[in-house]
């Protein structure tokens, strides 16, 4: 049962483009068949931006989905038609929404995965696994009465939030990160990190260049990758580059929604709105 949210898609759509490809880039290496997977760091949980607050991030999407999937599990039951709803994953599997917004920064991360995405949290893929396996295993039929279940679904979501204008906050979250980048003192923290990168015989003009470069399009982190990874993670903490960067981008983003007032408002509007709803179906069960 897949959620359509433009403002849960807007909050990954940043994370995948500088995660694992940058939008100047392409192919993202698959993820290391790795078991042991340690929590999201201090480090990933801490950082924020402005906008993270109108967009919806994987725990929110997670949670209007599964409110979803309670609603379907409903109406599909009016129908005569039995499905199981799983349960969600526990909140410290969840993903923060900035993890990967300026490369690799959590130590831990770069020692296990290299620059490699890490595998979600156990919880996190039971969900996925289970919600997927239903989908798969649904008859002709009952897949007709889910996707009409569904829309019910997300119309009742979505009852009474006002509307929103999806592609400029699109335009605004891909603005915004490019213009950071340019920024005097971001550029120089650049510097300074490409300087100590270089150092350790890494050779990046910044930590996106790095983060996706195609020797590590395997399918599991070479010892170079690592080694490059926690150069990398070393060189952010020397040079200060995260917290220089992440102001900036505070500014920026504080900047472009000053200007866009109203539509932010409705971004916000809508978001709470869904996550409210979407709430007390799940206390209801």
């Amino acid at each position: 049962m897949s959620v359509r949210r433009w403002s849960a898609t807007l909050a990954l759509l940043l994370t995948t483009a500088v995660g694992c490809a940058t939008p100047k880039t392409a192919a993202s290496p698959e993820r290391p068949n790795i078991t042991a997977v340690p929590e999201p760091g201090v480090e990933a949980r801490r950082l924020t931006v402005p906008f993270d607050v109108y967009a919806f991030s994987p725990a929110d999407t997670m949670t209007v989905e599964s409110a979803e999937a309670l609603l379907v599990r409903d109406c599909m039951r009016g129908q005569g038609m039995t499905v199981e709803v799983p349960p969600l994953p526990v909140e410290a599997d969840s993903e923060p929404p900035n993890r990967r917004r300026y490369g690799v920064i959590e130590p831990r991360i770069a020692d296990l995965f290299g620059y490699h995405v890490p595998p979600d949290g156990p919880s996190v893929v039971a969900y996925k696994d289970r919600t997927n396996a239903q989908d798969k295993g649904l008859s002709p039929k009952a897949r007709d009465a889910e996707k009409g279940c569904s829309q019910k679904a997300q119309d009742r979501l979505s009852a009474g939030t006002p509307k929103v204008d999806d592609s400029l906050f699109n335009q605004l979250i891909f603005k915004t990160f490019d213009d950071s980048q340019h920024d005097g003192q971001v550029v120089q923290v650049f510097r300074s990190w490409s300087g100590c990168m270089a150092g350790a015989g890494f050779h990046y003009a910044d930590p996106l260049a790095a983060i996706t470069d195609d020797r590590w399009s395997t399918d599991k982190p070479s010892p170079q990758e690592i080694r490059a990874a926690q150069a990398d993670v070393r060189c952010k903490a020397k040079t200060g580059l995260v917290a220089t960067w992440a102001a900036v981008e505070q500014r920026i983003q504080s900047a472009a929604i000053r200007a866009h007032a109203k539509d932010f408002q409705a971004l916000k509007a809508n978001k709470d709105r869904q996550l409210a709803a979407a709430r007390r179906v799940i206390a209801r069960g």
